[in-house]
């Protein structure tokens, strides 16, 4: 390595240096900016809050903790509770899987157009990805909002908000999946002359079904706990239960719905686990 060299790469070096420097200087200084307008803007909130939050979280456990002593005052009636509430439970749920049913149903169809390796025609696959686009734009609530006003205060709009909601948002992790499957079936079932509906069903469907069971059950918990706040807009089920009792301050009853909840979601959860395990065993046993 001759001395011209060697000092080439020695101004590399110290420009890689100063550059790096530079960088560090300049993420600093943006730091610094962003932490002192987050200080000033709380400060100035602060300042505006009637009540204050300084003051107030002080008090920040209270409400959790009369939710608390209301329910062991109760004792063993609380456990009553949970079977009255029950029916509204089942309400919600019902909600929540038949918006999963039809969601999945569409974002099926939906991620087979918007995927370029399974064949689809050239057009479909960016009017597909708009139309999931546009589906997972809206939040829930905003698209029962618009439809209670047209179908009145039923769980139907509630349904339908989810169901168009669920189709975008599946639809897109669905398009995914399809992205990343082995081509291998699919161009031995080329070569034989299956169709397009043939290639689909026995080349894509025993590869991506694991994956699009465990995001479908993933969905089915994320749409039980929007049915649940669908219900403080009138859509039914639990939610309306839930609003009644913050409303009177039914400490116990708040506490019984929240265990409704959370005991649903675990046992979806445990059961998401088990069928995907199943369905990746099938899987396997077809493909050897």
């Amino acid at each position: 390595m001759t001395a011209q060299t060697l000092t080439r790469v020695d101004q590399i070096l110290e420009h890689s240096s100063g550059l790096e420097k530079r960088r560090r200087l300049y993420s600093g200084l943006f730091g610094a900016i962003f932490v002192a307008l987050v200080i000033s803007g709380f400060i100035a909130a602060e300042e505006m809050n009637s009540g204050g939050f300084v003051q107030g979280i002080t008090s920040f456990f209270d409400y959790p903790a009369d939710i608390v002593m209301e329910t062991w005052e109760a004792g063993p009636a609380w456990f009553g509770l949970l079977w009255t509430y029950f029916p509204a439970l089942i309400e919600t749920i019902n909600m929540a899987a038949v918006a999963t049913i039809f969601g999945t149903v569409f974002a099926m169809g939906l991620s087979l157009a918007a995927t370029r390796d399974l064949g689809v025609h050239p057009v479909l696959v960016p009017i597909a990805r708009r139309t999931m686009d546009v589906m997972r734009a809206f939040p829930e609530l905003i698209i029962a909002l618009f439809l209670i006003f047209m179908l009145g205060t039923t769980p139907v709009p509630a349904i339908i908000a989810i169901a168009i909601h669920t189709s975008g948002a599946l639809g897109k992790l669905f398009s995914e999946v399809n992205e990343n499957v082995d081509r291998g079936p699919l161009e031995g079932m080329s070569a034989a002359g299956a169709g397009w509906f043939k290639r689909v069903r026995w080349a894509v469907i025993p590869q991506v079904l694991p994956n699009y069971t465990s995001y479908m059950l993933l969905r089915f918990e994320i749409n039980i706990r929007a049915s649940a706040i669908l219900g403080f807009v009138g859509a039914g089920g639990i939610g309306s239960e839930l609003r009644k009792a913050i409303s009177w301050s039914n400490g116990a009853d708040i506490m019984a719905l929240f265990a409704l909840l959370f005991l649903t979601i675990m046992l979806i959860d445990q059961f998401s686990g088990y069928l995907r395990r199943r369905l990746v065993g099938s899987s396997f046993m077809l493909a050897s």
